[in-house]
C-alpha cells in the first residue's frame, strides 16, 4: 500500500538530526474577549491531576458533587442537572433537540446573533420558527412574547439568550417565564455567558431548560456545557412522539442515565475538564453568587466609564446592558483590525470584534469571572489611551 505525500513529510525525523517539535508554549494574554475569561491557578493545577477512568467510583462521586454544585449554580432543584461534553453550542444543541419535534411552534427572542443561532438549530429539529423581535442590540419585551404566543396557540417553547454577548444586551427573564407557565408553554433559556456572572434564577423564573457554557463568567476552560431540565422539561423529552431527538450524543435521557443513578455507560466523559469543572464551581460558591454578581456589576462599570471617556458608546440602550461585557460602537476614525491587532501585539490585550452585522463597527470587550478586576480595566484604558493618542 502507497500514500500520497503530504505536509507530514516534513516532519523532523530524529534519525536525520533535525531538532523535534518543541513543546508550545502560550503567550500571556490579558483575556478581555467575549471569551474564554481567564482561568484561576488552581483551576490549571486541577486538570494536572491523576487520571481517573469515567466509571472509577472516585470519578462519579466527584460527578455527583459537580451537579450538587451545579443546581446550587444555577439556582435550581432539577434533578436532571449535568455538564454536556461539549461547549456552549453543544448546550443549546442539547437543549432544543431534546424538547422540540417536527412541526411544533417555537418562539425565538432574537436581539443578536445567538438569539439567530437558537432559530437555526430549532429549526433544523423540524420546529416552526417564528421569531420574536429580531433587531440586534434591542431587547424582547414581555408584550412582545405575549402577543406572539396569542398569535400561536400552542406553541411549544420561547426561547431567548439571557446574555446576548453579540450585542452586549442583557434579556430580562421573570415576566418572560410567568407568560410561559400561564399559556402552557417550555421556557428555554441561553445562560453561556450570565452564569456566574449576573443573577440567574431558574426555579423562580420558570426556566425549563436552561444551558450556559464554561468558558464565560465560571472562569473554566471552554469544552463543557453545564445544564439543567425541569420537570416540565424532562417530560417533554420523555413524551416526544415522534420517536428519539436525532442526537445520540446528546439525548438527554441517554445521559441522565449515566449521570443519574443507573450509571449506564453512554459516552467517554471528559475527566480532566470535570475536575477544572468542580475547582471553578468550588471558587464561584466561596465567593458566593450575590458578591461575584456584585464584582461583575462593579467593575462592568468601571469598563463601560472608562470606554465612554474614550469615545466608545453602547450598543444596548440603559438599563439592558451586559456588565460583564460591553459591546460598544467604535469611536469616530477608529479602524476595527488595525486596533484590535496593536492591543494583542504591544499589550497583550484580547478583546473581541464584532460578528455579522456589527462586523467591523464594535468592539465586544469582557471582563467576566477571573478576567473581572479593576486592574484589567485600568490595563485596557492606558493601553487605548496610547493607541487613540489621547
Amino acid at each position: 500500500m502507497s500514500f500520497a505525500t503530504s505536509e507530514f513529510d516534513e516532519l523532523p525525523d530524529p534519525a536525520d538530526g533535525r531538532e523535534p517539535p518543541q513543546a508550545f508554549q502560550p503567550p500571556r494574554r490579558v483575556l478581555l474577549g467575549p471569551g474564554p475569561s481567564a482561568v484561576p491557578p488552581s483551576v490549571l493545577e486541577a486538570m494536572g491531576r491523576p487520571m481517573l477512568g469515567h466509571l472509577d467510583p472516585a470519578f462519579l462521586g466527584l460527578m455527583d458533587e459537580v451537579q450538587a454544585m451545579l443546581r446550587a449554580a444555577f439556582r435550581t432543584g432539577n434533578d436532571l442537572t449535568f455538564p454536556v461534553s461539549g461547549s456552549g453550542s453543544a448546550g443549546m444543541e442539547c437543549a432544543l433537540a431534546n424538547v422540540l419535534e417536527p412541526d411544533d411552534v417555537a418562539l425565538v427572542a432574537v436581539s443578536g446573533a445567538f438569539g439567530e443561532r437558537m432559530r437555526e438549530i430549532a429549526g433544523r429539529c423540524g420546529a416552526r420558527v417564528e421569531t420574536i423581535g429580531g433587531t440586534w442590540g434591542h431587547p424582547v419585551e414581555p408584550e412582545q412574547v405575549e402577543e406572539a404566543l396569542r398569535e400561536h396557540p400552542g406553541a411549544k417553547a420561547v426561547c431567548a439568550v439571557h446574555a446576548e454577548t453579540s450585542a452586549g444586551v442583557w434579556q430580562p427573564l421573570e415576566e418572560i417565564g410567568d407568560l410561559c407557565r400561564s399559556y402552557g408553554a417550555l421556557f428555554v433559556v441561553d445562560a453561556v455567558a450570565s452564569m456566574g456572572g449576573i443573577e440567574l434564577d431558574v426555579d423562580a423564573w420558570g426556566i425549563d431548560v436552561c444551558y450556559s457554557g464554561t468558558q464565560k463568567c465560571l472562569s473554566v476552560p471552554p469544552g463543557l456545557a453545564p445544564i439543567t431540565f425541569s420537570p416540565k422539561g424532562l417530560a417533554a423529552r420523555e413524551g416526544r412522539v415522534s420517536g428519539p431527538p436525532s442526537t445520540w450524543y446528546l439525548d438527554a435521557a441517554l445521559i441522565g442515565r449515566y449521570v443519574g443513578r443507573e450509571r449506564v455507560y453512554h459516552h467517554t466523559a471528559p475527566v480532566s475538564m470535570l475536575y477544572a469543572l468542580h475547582e471553578g464551581l468550588r471558587l464561584v460558591l466561596d465567593e458566593g453568587l450575590e458578591a461575584r454578581w456584585l464584582r461583575h456589576q462593579e467593575v462592568g462599570g468601571e469598563l463601560l466609564h472608562a470606554l465612554v471617556e474614550r469615545g466608545f458608546q453602547p450598543v444596548a440602550p440603559p438599563g439592558y446592558r451586559l456588565p460583564q461585557l460591553a459591546c460598544v460602537w467604535l469611536p469616530e476614525g477608529m479602524d476595527d483590525a488595525p486596533a484590535r491587532r496593536r492591543l494583542l501585539d504591544e499589550y497583550g490585550i484580547e478583546v473581541g470584534g464584532g460578528l455579522g452585522e456589527f462586523a467591523g463597527r464594535v468592539w465586544r470587550i469582557g471582563v467576566m469571572g477571573a478576567s473581572c478586576t479593576s486592574q484589567n480595566v485600568a490595563q485596557l484604558s492606558h493601553a487605548l489611551d496610547q493607541i487613540l493618542g489621547t
